[in-house]
């Protein structure tokens, strides 16, 4: 331990938290200094004894601790207390006779003396040793204890403070806040009436409890409250309407006497007395009160002086400005016994009449008299009209709406005091003094002005009274406040004269609403800080109180008890960011480093004057004296402020402790002294200088402690000049605030006198000013809680932020530097006159300026100007910081580069304010009509050509040309030189579309010359010199920059391209309309969108000024009321290529477009809104027309035709199939059938002739009945309608000789050929392969546009709003890999280009995947529907069969070393290689001979319909399917027939060897043969059966075959394992078993695949063994048509 002293000694503990020690404050007192092993960091003082706790979490205790079992009565050093080793303690706490402690971990442990269960542990009157205490929410021992943040203790109670900002109280007495009338509790309680609130701070006195409260915010009104207590049930939040207005209270109060305890808990006898209540937020007060003077205040006469000097003392609880929360709007009602209704009135019908009474009583008294009351509020209970229900849902709406009532209320009463508005009208003439009822003068002695001044503040803090002094003023009461409206408006009445003035209350809003504004427009950005300003302190608190108040120490203006937390309404608008509670007083520390003090003040504690306070007032401080920490002990106070030096100073103010006979001092000394031996006001302590940088002092008892650090390196000073210099900033804007920008923005005739624009840029100004103070005051706030704490860097939140407070000052600056080029100050100077008179004396001095005589307005822009300031202190300071460590460690590099940044901004600022003084200086020079137009907030001057540094090339001999140089725009002022107005127009030209090019000399002769470009004017300049050429080159390049926000002070040229928006105004396509996008060199290029005036928007790519590339236009229909909408591509600003366009009419046409035509192959649907389209037409169109082949779908009639088209009508060959089966087939002469044609109805009669008309036989034809007789002749009318014939009629059946006659119609050779269709849709595909004619160009070229189509087209995926699906996108990334296409081909690369076309046509993206996609389109479109015409069928085969063909023409293209269709590729071989020489075997030639001979043949069919034909086999086989409809129905009528037959009866039946039969060993013996099941069914064969099935399934005839192959293999493997021996099948064999396995395979539409593989099958395979199996399954359907059961 000696060691440790001595080492203490030596280095003081580094020198941080040196612990000093004293008593009074007496000249000569000398603190004694307290050596300890580590450094101090928390002081607690008790009465006696006190708590150190020092670094690393130890605890030491001192002083008389008499409830240590071997301490003696003596004062003893400070000793360690074991009990909490291994614990890390964090912060300590003293009572008057017992400590707490708080461990990193939230633990509570407690000790000292336990009477009165201050400690919290039961069956203890005193605890030895520091023990721990559980804070639990419920009973359950089970669950963790709640963590604890901090701990406070008064005489008999303990205090603490959870992590989640939850008050916890245990001991005895009211000042617990829990309402209980049962004490001591021994239990940790949660104080329910502070839940829901974030508790900062918690204080105690001897008997009462402080709690610093945040003010609740925007997100906590958010979250609905509750809207009952939850100790008495009554309601939070009541309402009443009125006739003119709505009267909210949320002020409730408990009582206590009402309130249930628990069962183990017995009730205090209740007084006897009955008790009045005015409000719910007031306690119970008895008809007599012996502890304190009544509250009431008799009415008394006086005149208006004494008005003013009654609110000249109440204003001085703030300062300069009144409090903006003095009065509450609290209830004023009666309470007894709680009725069945839950009405805390006595008689419901009883105050339905008193209300009455106060609203319609008239002021008719003749006897002048001012009642001075203070002022009240009138806010009956909702609960005492309505009947309260649990779920009523008034409740939840009065609780929505009081959550807001607060602060609405606060800033009416700040900008409107009601002072000023009782001097106002209140007449003076006739305000004679008299004398009081009770006999007291008017100008009675200062302790009873105190006393009736108490009561004022009394009423407006809390409304305590007796309701019979209500009923006696109601008569009088009448007089409404402004902004205090009907319907949902809050109302306030005031005490009124006697005279009967009834106010209007519009008269009053009139006055007040300017007010009002200012005082939105200064507080709405202090309550709407950023996100990242929540890691600072609070400045929107509140102070809670509540415990004994015989002293007046809870600050309610009485002296009643209260046994629940209650609102200090008159510190809501005081900033209170520190409480501290003596034993019978309190004291509250604001940001404004001021001090609130109430309650007792026997010993001058107080600070402020003689007698008592019971609410809160400012100590006396010399000027300029800042406090910012604060300590109170039994009857003194310890203050730790400002001063004029850099080292804080500490200052005492209470009760004198003397030690011994002291000698008198000087006479200084004597006169702060009383005969009382106390100082009436703070005084000095002269040793504080020596004591070195204070961090932190601590009073208890009648001991003073001060915590102080060694300015090591100056780190220390530093920072607490940093701090220092924080609160004075704040201190100072304050002031400007509250002195001369709220009585400026509160003039009725401000926004008259500066006009709509500069009074809108001052209140933006006066809103960033006062968020800019109120960060400062946060700043301040916790820069002087890291004083207190840890006086780290890391908690600086200047160094972590900086871009808050850059972005803060940056808004402000440029806000004023606006302000500034308007001519705001100018303009201000008048109403600034008007408000502070012509000696504007306070101007001079919050502006700082030491010269006199200055102007009002340069008193004006030094005062808004002083904020820019403090960015030079910031970096001064910030550097000081750095000076303190070394150059290489990250604390100085963080320092240096918080200050560079803080430096740069601030010569930015300045550099701006020159800026707009120049501009400001421009403006006031400039011609007077242009400048309304011109000058704008944000505009700034950069240069101009006044000087003739700058001309038009080829002006005019008497032209004159300005031209003036904007931070934004380029403006040329033109006119002629004898003209009076010599500049008539002027042309604005925005920098963001202008180009500059400076003009070599050499090439064009011109000298100095540049060149400019905008979207639609280029024109050339000359300077008159080379180095005004340089100048103004370089000048418009940094402005161009600038205006692009490529950085401040750019030398480089702006880009060429560019993002920019430009209206164009030249008449043109373009005229009115504004482009908004991508710019090159004066051009559109790139992305945009522009927007005509009319409506029509384009939103899309852009080349040289003209859409080009993917856009969508949308352009409305005035006529229809509605849009059309064009996207797709674009090409010299027309539609150009595939789009889709969507008519106002509902028609929708999609496909391509030329020149802005619909040319190409393209679709189009028409129809009405909400019905399927009635029409669609695909095919191709020329110039805007249906020309060429296409097929129109007419839905309404049933009809589609399939053929040509010309000038949108049908000519030449076509089809048309009906839904009735009509069929026709022939030429087309202007949209009619006229020619020659084919008509075949659906019983198979078929007309074979000429044709005038649709549907109209005319001239020669053949008739041709479904029994093959005949009509040949002439024939003229409408088929359906009865025709007439002329001609002959045979009958070829009936005779031999005539069956030569029989006719046969050959339907196709009408109709377009296959290859003839469409045949736009592959010239489009050419087309983007970069062919102009099929097949011929470059092959190269044809990948590189592939390569282009897809990444454009996966780019306007990208952007679209549909994601792009994980197949799609691994088949794009398939196709970045191209596949070689030059060299030898071999069955390698065969099959690399056979997957590479797979994945090719399962996108659109791909050229050739389009393609595919749209074949299939016309596919379906032609066959499905109407289509599905069995007539049509070859002619769907052979258009598959052209598709290929075709297709297969571009494969062969983009691999021209592909063979031609039918062509062979052949497998390597390495014969040649051998030697001829050498002997080889017979076998090794053989297998050599058998490679080389192995080979694969191309074809078109095997290449691509595996691709084609899965999209096309729907509408295909439906046509087979109709097509083979009777053959169908024959052979699946025999195959149910023949189905029904078991196993061994069918193969018994179509000759099927026994031999191959199933068989089943049954009783095996030697003499017996082997049995054959009988009665079995779908057993033999049913692995075949199962594979055969399978046909149906597949799509391809290859794949169909494959099956057909595994089918028989499956027969084979079931015949060999019957016999047990390989077997070689005969087709006599084999076909009676397959025709067994086809039958119970069962396949409905067999005749439809069979005929589908014949027309498909590729040519190579059709004599091979796939060839043999597919006749042997063609000869069964054939046989099963045919076959007879007998």
């Amino acid at each position: 331990m000696e060691n440790q002293r001595r080492s203490s000694e030596d280095d003081g503990g580094g020198g941080r938290g040196l612990l000093h020690i004293w008593k009074g404050y007496y000249y000569r007192v000398a603190p004694e200094k307290l050596l300890l092993p580590h450094p101090v960091l928390q002081v607690a003082l008790g009465r006696n004894h006190g708590v150190l706790l020092v670094e690393g979490g130890q605890v030491f205790t001192f002083g008389h601790c008499p409830w240590k079992q071997s301490q003696v009565t003596e004062f003893v050093a400070p000793t360690l207390e074991g009990a909490l080793s291994g614990q890390l303690v964090v912060a300590v706490a003293a009572g008057s006779y017992h400590s707490g402690a708080v461990t990193d971990g939230g633990s509570v442990h407690m000790w000292g003396d336990n009477t009165a269960g201050q400690c919290g542990l039961s069956g203890l009157t005193s605890v030895p040793n520091p023990t721990p205490v559980a804070l639990a929410d419920s009973d359950c021992s089970s669950l963790p204890s709640v963590p604890v943040l901090e701990l406070a203790c008064g005489e008999q109670h303990t205090l603490a403070l959870s992590v989640q900002r939850e008050v916890w109280a245990w001991g005895s007495g009211c000042q617990l806040g829990l309402g209980a009338t049962v004490s001591p509790v021994w239990k940790p309680l949660k104080v329910e009436h502070l839940a829901g609130r974030f508790v900062l701070q918690v204080a105690c006195g001897a008997k009462h409890s402080l709690a610093l409260v945040r003010r609740l915010g925007p997100r906590d009104i958010q979250r609905p409250p509750a809207d009952k207590c939850g100790q008495c049930e009554q309601l939070l939040y009541t309402m009443t309407d009125k006739e003119d207005h709505v009267i909210i209270s949320d002020s409730h109060y408990c009582i206590p006497c009402l309130e249930q305890p628990k069962q183990e808990e017995r009730l205090q006898t209740p007084s006897p007395n009955p008790v009045l209540k005015m409000s719910p937020s007031e306690p119970a007060l008895s008809s007599k009160t012996s502890t304190s003077p009544p509250q009431s205040v008799s009415p008394a006469p006086i005149n208006n002086s004494e008005l003013e000097n009654s609110e000249t003392q109440e204003s001085s609880v703030a300062g300069e400005e009144p409090p903006a929360s003095n009065f509450d709007l609290s209830e004023t009602k009666s309470t007894g016994a709680p009725s069945a209704k839950a009405s805390p009135y006595p008689d419901e019908q009883a105050v339905k009449d008193y209300l009455k009474k106060l609203s319609d009583s008239t002021q008719a008294e003749k006897t002048p008299k001012v009642t001075l009351g203070g002022l009240h509020t009138l806010l009956p209970s909702a609960a005492g009209l309505i009947s309260a229900s649990t779920n009523n849902p008034l409740n939840n709406l009065v609780a929505s709406c009081a959550s807001a009532v607060g602060e609405r209320v606060a800033s009416t009463y700040e900008a409107l005091s009601l002072k000023k508005m009782m001097n106002m009208y209140l007449p003076t003439s006739r305000g004679s003094v008299k004398q009081t009822p009770a006999g007291h003068p008017a100008g009675e002695n200062g302790a009873e002005r105190v006393r009736r001044e108490d009561s004022a503040q009394a009423k407006k803090s809390s409304s305590t009274g007796d309701i019979h002094e209500e009923e006696a003023e109601g008569p009088h009461r009448r007089l409404s406040l402004p902004g205090l409206l009907s319907q949902g408006r809050y109302a306030v009445h005031l005490l009124s004269s006697s005279y009967g003035l009834l106010l209007s209350p519009r008269l009053l809003r009139r006055v007040g609403r300017s007010k009002m504004a200012a005082a939105a427009a200064l507080t709405s950005s202090e309550m709407a800080t950023p996100a990242d300003q929540e890691v600072l302190p609070s400045l929107q608190t509140e102070v809670w109180s509540w415990g004994h108040g015989q002293h007046g120490q809870l600050g309610h203006g009485d002296n009643a008890d209260r046994s629940q937390p209650l609102c200090i309404k008159s510190l809501n608008s005081k900033e209170v960011v520190r409480v501290a509670a003596g034993s019978h007083h309190s004291l509250a520390v604001t940001a404004q480093s001021q001090l609130l003090s109430w309650g007792s003040n026997s010993q001058g504690q107080l600070g402020h004057m003689e007698s008592p306070s019971t609410v809160p007032r400012l100590a006396k401080l010399s000027e300029g004296i800042r406090v910012w920490d604060v300590s109170a002990g039994e009857c003194h106070t310890l203050l730790l402020a400002d001063g004029d030096c850099m080292q804080p100073i500490i200052y005492y103010s209470g009760e004198q402790v003397k030690e011994g006979k002291q000698q008198d001092g000087d006479k200084e000394e004597e006169a702060e002294e009383s005969c009382d031996g106390y100082a009436r006001q703070p005084v000095l302590l002269p040793f504080c200088m020596n004591l070195g940088f204070v961090s932190s002092v601590f009073a208890g008892g009648q001991q003073c402690v001060a915590l102080s650090d060694k300015n090591v390196m100056g780190f220390i000073a530093s920072l607490h000049e940093l701090a220092s210099a924080e609160r004075k900033f704040y201190c100072k804007l304050s002031s400007i605030k509250t002195q001369v920008l709220s009585p400026l923005m509160a003039l009725e005739s401000l926004s008259v006198n500066l006009g709509p624009v500069i009074f809108k840029i001052l209140r933006t100004l006066a809103g960033q000013f006062g968020h800019l103070c109120h960060l400062t005051g946060q700043h301040a706030v916790s820069l002087t809680a890291n004083l207190r704490r840890s006086r780290s860097l890391k908690s600086l939140f200047i160094l972590d932020h900086t871009s808050i407070f850059l972005d803060s000052y940056k808004e402000y600056s440029s806000s004023l530097d606006d302000f500034q080029v308007m001519g705001g100050f100018p303009t201000l100077a008048k109403p600034s006159l008007d408000c502070f008179g012509k000696s504007p004396e306070l101007l001079q001095k919050l502006s700082e300026c030491s010269e006199g005589n200055l102007a009002v307005v340069d008193l004006l822009q030094a005062l808004f100007y002083l904020p820019a300031l403090h960015l030079q202190e910031y970096g001064r300071l910030l550097l000081k910081l750095a000076t303190c460590f070394e150059v290489s460690s990250s604390e100085y590099q963080q320092l240096q580069e918080s200050c560079s940044k803080f430096e740069a901004l601030d010569l930015l600022l300045k550099k701006k304010k020159k800026e707009a003084e120049y501009t400001f200086l421009f403006w006031k020079g400039f011609p007077g009509k242009m400048t309304d137009s011109l000058r704008k907030p944000h505009r700034r001057l950069i240069c101009e050509s006044s000087n003739k540094a700058l001309t038009l090339q080829n002006a005019g001999r008497f032209s004159v040309n300005w031209f003036i140089l904007f931070n934004d725009a380029l403006v040329h002022a033109q006119g002629m030189a004898p003209c009076k107005n010599l500049f008539s127009t002027h042309h604005v030209f925005p920098l963001t579309t202008l180009w500059v090019e400076p003009i070599p000399e050499d090439n064009t002769g011109l000298s100095y010359g540049l060149k400019l470009i905008t979207p639609e004017e280029m024109f050339t300049l000359l300077a008159s010199s080379a180095m005004e050429k340089a100048k103004w080159i370089r000048c418009l390049n940094q402005a161009v920059a600038q205006a692009l926000s490529l950085g401040e002070g750019q030398t480089f040229e702006p880009p060429i391209c560019r993002s920019a928006t430009y209206t164009f105004y030249k008449d043109g396509r373009l005229k009115e309309a504004t482009y908004e996008g991508r710019w090159l060199a004066g051009k559109p290029h790139g992305r945009g969108v522009i927007k005509w005036p009319d409506g029509r928007i384009y939103t899309g790519s852009f080349k040289n000024g003209q859409e080009d590339g993917f856009g969508e236009c949308v352009a409305p229909n005035k006529s229809l009321d509605t849009n059309d909408r064009y996207q797709g591509h674009w090409k010299d600003g027309k539609m150009h290529g595939v789009g889709t366009y969507r008519y106002a009419s509902t028609e929708v046409y999609d496909g391509s477009y030329q020149e802005g035509l619909r040319h190409g192959h393209g679709m189009l649907r028409s129809g009405k809104l909400n019905t399927s389209s009635p029409s669609v037409f695909i095919g191709q169109w020329v110039n805007d027309k249906k020309t060429g082949y296409g097929v129109f779908d007419d839905i309404t009639k049933g009809e589609k035709y399939i053929g040509m088209w010309q000038d949108n009508v049908r000519q030449g060959n076509g089809v048309i199939v009906t839904q009735f089966g009509l069929y026709y087939e022939g030429s087309f002469k202007d949209n009619k059938m006229m020619g020659s044609g084919i008509l075949l109805s659906e019983d198979d009669t078929t007309y074979e002739g000429e044709f005038s008309d649709d549907w109209t036989l005319s001239g020669k034809g053949v008739l041709t009945m479904a029994n093959g007789d005949y009509l040949e002749g002439s024939f003229n009318g409408e088929w359906g309608a009865g025709p007439k014939v002329t001609g002959s009629y045979f009958k070829p059946q009936m005779f031999e000789s005539d069956k030569d006659k029989i006719r046969s119609v050959k339907l196709g050779c009408l109709c377009v050929s296959a290859e003839e269709k469409w045949q736009a849709v592959f010239d489009e595909c050419w087309r983007q392969l970069g062919c102009e004619t099929p097949g011929q160009g470059d092959n190269s070229k044809a990948w590189d546009n592939i390569a282009v189509a897809l990444t454009t087209n996966r780019r306007h995926i990208l952007d679209s709003p549909e994601p792009l699906s994980r197949s799609h996108s691994r088949t794009l990334e398939g196709l970045e890999v191209i596949p070689q296409h030059d060299g030898p081909m071999t069955m390698e690369r065969y099959h690399a280009i056979h997957l590479y076309l797979i994945k090719a046509c399962d996108t659109p993206l791909h050229p050739l995947g389009r393609l595919v996609e749209a074949l299939v389109a016309v596919y379906r479109m032609t066959y499905v529907g109407v289509g599905a015409n069995r007539r049509l069928l070859p002619q769907a085969v052979c258009e598959l069969k052209s598709y290929l063909n075709r297709i297969f023409q571009i494969v062969k293209f983009l691999f021209p070393d592909l063979p031609e269709d039918g062509g062979i590729i052949r497998e390597p071989t390495d014969l040649g290689e051998k030697e001829s020489d050498c002997e080889v075997s017979k076998q090794d030639l053989m297998v050599d001979l058998e490679r080389s001979l192995r080979s694969h043949v191309v074809s078109s069919l095997a290449l691509l319909l595996p691709v084609l034909l899965p999209r096309l086999y729907p509408p295909l086989f439906t046509l087979y399917a109709l097509d083979k409809e009777r053959e169908d129905d024959v052979y699946w009528e025999c195959v149910l027939r023949l189905n029904k037959q078991p196993d061994l009866a069918l193969l018994a039946f179509l000759g099927v060897q026994q031999k191959f039969w199933p068989i089943s060993v049954s009783m095996p013996a030697p003499a017996e043969n082997l049995q054959v099941l009988s009665g079995t069914k779908d057993t033999c064969f049913a692995s075949a059966v199962e594979t055969l099935q399978q046909i149906s399934t597949t799509f391809t005839p290859s794949d169909k075959l494959h099956v057909i192959q595994l089918t028989f293999e499956e027969i084979t493997k079931e015949v060999q394992s019957l016999l047990n021996q390989d077997f070689l099948w005969s087709m006599d064999d084999l076909f009676p078993v397959f025709l067994y396995v086809v039958l119970r395979a069962r396949i409905r539409n067999l005749g439809s695949e069979v005929n589908l593989i014949e027309d498909l099958m590729d040519p190579c395979i059709q004599h091979g063994e796939h060839g043999i199996m597919f006749t042997t399954l063609k000869a069964c359907y054939y046989q099963i048509q045919h076959e007879r059961i007998t």
